[in-house]
């Protein structure tokens, strides 16, 4: 009984083992050894990083491929003398031109320059127009040099001397909209667009049989056409197809949606395809009557900005520009889109979320304008000058 006992106690771990965990690979091996050490995941610097969608507020409109870059440095050029332009049309307004630095520190969407900078850091950028001085009072004041306004003085010269022009397209833009009126305010947020005077509300008065001032349900001033005049009611568009027909018609493109069946030759595509090109639609007309998603509707909402885009003075306007006219005009949120599908005539620049829309027409293979305003001639001259340290001509040779 001895040996019996012995035996049993010899088998029973190895009878305990296999029931309380049976082993469900036989073939795999236990090793040895711990394999916790062994890195199970892939590391993060090693892993393929996902790019992150652009943003419409930086994603340029234009691929390399099609940037038009004289174009593209036009936009530059505003965002460089952003606080020049916008300083100037301030300050202008203040009673002896001047302003305290203290309040001018604060009033950074008015001058223009990036909110939390200094203005100190802007000044000095265009000695020969800014200057700042010690008043008895003590405080220190900013103001323009005696050669900014002497350049104020030709340019006040300039606007009264183009006052006709000036009117004239005001008459143009009121004929173009729904009810023939647009607020007084829309005017004069985009003056500089068109070269309309600061004051231009107080001139209105001088033309009775042209416009009239009225006050609109929610209080604000309206201007209304008074008259209209057909000789205004031709767009440059139909001056254009007047001269060169064949030029003209290559300028815009309609496609007409047809089925796969008709399986056309590409000459009989074309020619489809140009019965729909023209003639737009008059911006003159009453094209905003067209239901919104049709062809003429489209026709006709592309002519309102060629015609826009040809009263302004550098042939371009900033997306800002644009929606201040949305509902006179009757433009829709597809603008950007529509804008695109015709790039023999207009060139989008920028970024998607802020774009400028320029009329290729206007300018030349350099990206200089074909046809110069006065007011985009002085512009440049000051220009020059606010980007000069010192003056480098003799003196009273101002109109260089």
């Amino acid at each position: 009984m001895a040996w019996l006992r012995f035996f049993s106690r010899t088998l029973k771990p190895e009878l305990g083992s296999s029931s309380s965990s049976p082993n469900p690979n036989p073939n795999f091996r236990n090793l040895p050894f711990s394999t916790s050490f062994l890195i199970t995941k892939t590391p993060d610097k090693f892993k393929k990083k996902r790019k992150k969608p652009e943003s419409a507020r930086t994603k340029p409109v234009q691929h390399d491929s099609t940037r038009i870059s004289h174009l593209e440095s036009l936009v530059g050029r505003d965002s460089h003398f952003r606080f020049l332009t916008r300083s100037k049309e301030f300050i202008s307004k203040q009673p002896e031109h001047i302003l305290r630095l203290d309040d001018a520190g604060k009033l950074y969407r008015e001058l223009g320059f990036p909110r939390g900078r200094k203005v100190t850091r802007f000044i000095p950028q265009h000695p020969l127009i800014f200057q700042t001085y010690r008043h008895s009072d003590g405080k220190m004041w900013l103001g323009f040099s005696e050669f900014m306004e002497d350049l104020l003085d030709e340019e006040r010269a300039l606007m009264d001397s183009m006052e006709v022009d000036r009117v004239n397209r005001v008459r143009k833009l009121l004929m173009m909209t729904k009810d023939k009126r647009i607020l007084m305010s829309k005017i004069h947020h985009t003056r500089l667009l068109f070269g309309i005077p600061e004051d231009f509300r107080d001139r209105v008065g001088k033309y009775p049989d042209y416009f009239r001032v009225v006050t609109g349900k929610d209080g604000n001033r309206v201007l209304e056409l008074v008259n209209w005049d057909p000789s205004l009611a031709v767009s440059e568009l139909e001056r254009q197809f007047m001269v060169d027909e064949d030029r003209a018609k290559r300028a815009f493109k309609f496609p007409v949606k047809h089925g796969k069946e008709l399986e056309l030759e590409e000459k009989d595509t074309r020619k489809l395809n140009l019965l729909n090109t023209l003639p737009l639609v008059s911006p003159y007309s009453d094209g905003w009557k067209f239901d919104g998603w049709t062809l003429d509707a489209e026709k006709y909402r592309v002519g309102i900005l060629h015609e826009f885009l040809s009263l302004t003075l550098e042939k371009r306007a900033s997306i800002h520009h644009i929606v201040e006219f949305k509902d006179e005009f009757s433009l829709t949120r597809q603008t950007y889109q529509m804008l695109k599908k015709q790039p023999k005539s207009f060139y989008l620049a920028g970024t998607e979320m802020n774009w400028t829309v320029f009329l290729k027409d206007g300018y030349d293979e350099n990206g200089v304008l074909i046809n110069k305003d006065p007011q985009v001639v002085f512009n440049e001259k000051l220009y020059k000058y606010a980007d000069m340290q010192q003056m480098e001509i003799s003196s009273g040779s101002n109109n260089g």
